[in-house]
């Protein structure tokens, strides 16, 4: 910020933390640190130190999505015309440091709250790679047994859980903003930035990536069993085989267009059903915390109860829980739009209640929102994957990638191509995804004039906030 303009990061190393499949995590965790080295217990709860690995194997994923979103936050924030008057009056680098972290902060804090809620009830597969007895597996069995007294104090827990941490988000947001919410001093700047040639050579390459692995898959037959079991990728077999001796890349290459394609008309309607809960918070708070609760694949056995299993009930259940992060993150831009100086005397000039929130304030927080949905993109399809490996989604031997990918977990320590190929078809997607999304442009007429101190800006200024 001190050399220029900010720009938010193609979030390239964020997008392949995110893609990293827990459950294939927890395994090469449980292989390398606890079997081979010998560090930590393999399985089973006798003290903190078997806490290490599961947490690991749960929070590296996790601490990509909230390490990109603050990312996103502190770019933005460094674009607010405060910055410029503090860079112009010599303040020092910690100062403006702190400044900018305490202004990106309170708009992640609501996330980092329901990513929180969302392990616990969602660390189902990590909870059964370690045998740990825990919340999420508790619940995932009392659902399968119809063990109805358990079940419903599984969810009110972990909904008292989510309630506990909104409101406390909340109310550390509150803090952290201060006087400035309330005074209208907030500023929210356009999130789009010049795009440069250079910023688009990540995406690109993501895309050749798939590009040639549909391409080369589409040479091969995913369901013929006729290669070798585990075969070691080769010129002729440049995946591998699978267990069943079925070629890898034509299975990866054919199953692209229905696990993308899912994947990404289930982030697309998350994001929809996210944005107009988001913008009516008081309206949908109660809902959002039920849904952020319920782990996917509690949702996806109710909905295969009703619908019974296939890749039409898994993208339903997914999205039934999927919407409530990105309702969360609109109600945190929202507030902070609504204290914004010319929304504030909308009502004064007559406009109404709906007007303001569809003219004013929806298109300074959509944005933001996109990116989030579509750095949700790799767990969206993790969580269709984890659905498919539990027979809630799409049925052997459909070439889907998460399919493949659990099929594989078993043979991770014979046959690591086995995991390492659709776990990098994952993390290319996840790529392509987030960094796509951060090329949208400044508006015209923004872009310039956010690089030069404005007179206001030129002065020393006596931050108030």
């Amino acid at each position: 910020m001190r050399r220029g303009p900010p720009r938010p990061p193609s979030g390239a190393a964020a997008a392949a933390l995110t893609a990293l499949p827990e459950f294939l995590l927890a395994t090469a965790l449980l292989v390398v640190l606890a079997v081979w080295v010998g560090w930590f217990p393999p399985y089973g709860w006798s003290g903190w130190s078997s806490a290490v690995l599961p947490a690991l194997a749960m929070g590296l994923p996790a601490g990509g999505l909230v390490g990109r979103l603050i990312a996103d936050a502190v770019a933005t924030s460094g674009a607010e015309a405060w910055v410029t008057t503090w860079t112009a009056a010599g303040a020092p680098r910690g100062a403006l440091a702190r400044g900018v972290l305490l202004r990106a902060v309170p708009p992640v804090l609501p996330q980092v709250g329901l990513v929180v809620v969302g392990l616990v009830g969602g660390a189902v597969a990590v909870e059964r790679v370690f045998a740990i007895p825990g919340l999420g597996r508790t619940t995932l069995g009392a659902a399968q047994t119809q063990d109805l007294p358990v079940l419903q104090a599984g969810m009110l827990a972990l909904i008292a859980l989510g309630a506990l941490l909104g409101v406390a988000t909340d109310l550390v947001r509150r803090l952290v903003l201060g006087r400035a919410a309330r005074a209208g001093g907030l500023v929210i700047p356009s999130s789009g930035h010049a795009v440069r040639g250079r910023d688009r050579l990540v995406p690109l390459a993501a895309l050749v990536l798939l590009a040639a692995l549909v391409v080369g898959g589409f040479a091969g037959d995913p369901y013929a069993a006729d290669r070798g079991r585990l075969t070691a990728p080769s010129a002729d077999l440049l995946l591998g085989a699978d267990a069943s001796g079925r070629d890898l890349l034509a299975r990866l290459g054919q199953g692209a267009g229905t696990t993308i394609a899912t994947a990404v008309l289930v982030c697309l309607a998350s994001y929809v059903v996210g944005l107009l809960a988001g913008l009516t918070p008081d309206l949908t708070a109660g809902p959002v915390e039920v849904a952020n609760a319920a782990p996917p694949v509690i949702s996806g056995l109710f909905v295969a109860a009703v619908t019974g299993p296939s890749a039409t009930g898994a993208a339903i259940a997914v999205l039934l829980v999927s919407w409530a992060p990105l309702a969360s993150h609109t109600s945190a831009l929202v507030a902070e739009a609504n204290a914004q100086p010319h929304v504030r005397v909308l009502p004064v000039l007559g406009v109404g209640r709906a007007r303001a929130l569809l003219v004013h304030v929806l298109p300074m927080v959509a944005g933001p929102v996109l990116r989030n949905a579509f750095l949700r993109l790799p767990g969206v399809a993790l969580a269709l994957a984890g659905l498919g490996f539990l027979g809630l989604g799409p049925q052997p031997p459909t070439p889907d990638w998460g399919l493949v990918l659990a099929e594989g977990v078993p043979y991770v320590e014979r046959a690591p191509w086995v995991v390492l190929a659709p776990a990098a078809s994952l993390v290319a997607l996840s790529v392509l995804a987030v960094s796509a999304s951060a090329l949208a442009p400044a508006p015209r007429g923004r872009g310039r004039r956010d690089r030069r101190p404005t007179p206001a800006a030129a002065a020393p200024a006596v931050p108030t906030a």
